[in-house]
């Protein structure tokens, strides 16, 4: 698909990065050295689609991680570069209902990456709670691929019913939806096996993204029953989740100890055998090395299929996102 390639999706489908919220929490400019060398890292080892959103960071951050991944990407003088590829995704606030609203938000995007958006994404789909709101917002996000203003455009939080109305919608003006973000990892097959988003992705030509494909650091094997645990609402899921998914943290280990691998490695090789692009986060170098490690080889058929026993019997699964829509 053209779109794919034109996006750097095609050349590095097997190794995405998420540039998201997550290196916001707790966040301060001491940071800013330690993010950079992180980026530079990726984009040197192949890594070269960044995610973010314009909701990624308010009040005092406003904007923050969008204008960070602009100054990155600006200084950058490596190999690579070329490639950069800058997706942002576009809040579907209450405020933001008309076609021209979404127009102004991304060129605000635009401005503080100080350049166009590669590729712009709906954040979430308001069927759930305000589906009068949605059609402007959708023909917003078709106008800027229009003005050419943006190199393609994706979904977020969509299921196969919604997304089938909104390519057909699309393609009534001649866009293709390039991608959709879906939240997918061992502890999160629902949206691909039972609500079949992936089937309908391969049928449409849309690439599919699994975002949080660590399942928040349950997949990591860093954390035990015993703690310690996460602040605040992570910790108190962590230890609701953690005695439930004994079986299939026993089973990534056991496939990693083979692989010589580390769990969040083989998690996420996981999902780039099921066809899906993983944006994990990454706040560090020591975290982004460990990702790049998933990179380069592939679980074998066996391995795939003892993970997915294990995933489907686990007595907990995670809390699937209030906006992914049917």
């Amino acid at each position: 698909m053209q779109i794919c390639q034109e996006l750097s999706l095609t050349r590095m489908g097997c190794g995405t990065w998420a540039w998201g919220n997550r290196l916001l929490w707790g966040y301060d400019e001491s940071m800013d050295d330690e993010l950079q060398a992180v980026f530079s890292l990726c984009v040197s080892n192949g890594v070269t689609l960044f995610d973010t959103g314009d909701s990624y960071g308010t009040g005092r951050l406003n904007g923050r991680s969008e204008s960070l991944l602009g100054r990155f990407s600006r200084e950058y003088l490596g190999s690579g570069k070329e490639n950069i590829c800058i997706a942002t995704k576009l809040a579907a606030y209450p405020w933001r209902w008309t076609r021209q609203s979404m127009v102004s938000a991304c060129k605000s995007s635009a401005k503080r990456l100080g350049k166009n958006v590669d590729l712009v994404q709906m954040h979430w789909s308001t069927a759930n709670y305000a589906p009068w709101q949605e059609g402007g917002l959708l023909d917003g996000l078709a106008d800027l691929y229009e003005q050419g203003l943006v190199k393609g455009v994706g979904l977020s939080n969509y299921g196969p019913k919604r997304l089938k109305r909104v390519h057909q919608r699309f393609a009534e003006r001649g866009i293709p939806i390039a991608t959709l973000q879906v939240q997918y990892s061992l502890l999160s097959t629902y949206p691909v096996t039972e609500l079949g988003v992936k089937d309908v992705c391969d049928q449409l030509g849309i690439k599919l993204i699994a975002y949080s494909p660590l399942a928040l650091g349950l997949l990591t094997g860093k954390y035990s029953e015993k703690g310690p645990f996460p602040k605040g609402i992570r910790g108190l899921l962590f230890r609701q989740m953690l005695p439930g998914i004994r079986p299939l943290l026993a089973s990534l280990r056991e496939v990693a100890q083979s692989r010589n691998k580390t769990m969040s490695q083989v998690a996420i090789n996981w999902c780039i055998c099921k066809g899906a692009i993983p944006i994990p986060g990454a706040k560090s170098v020591e975290q982004a090395k460990e990702n790049i490690g998933a990179l380069g080889w592939e679980l074998n058929s066996g391995e795939i299929a003892e993970l997915d026993q294990a995933a489907a019997s686990a007595d907990k699964k995670m809390v699937q996102n209030i906006f992914q829509t049917r």
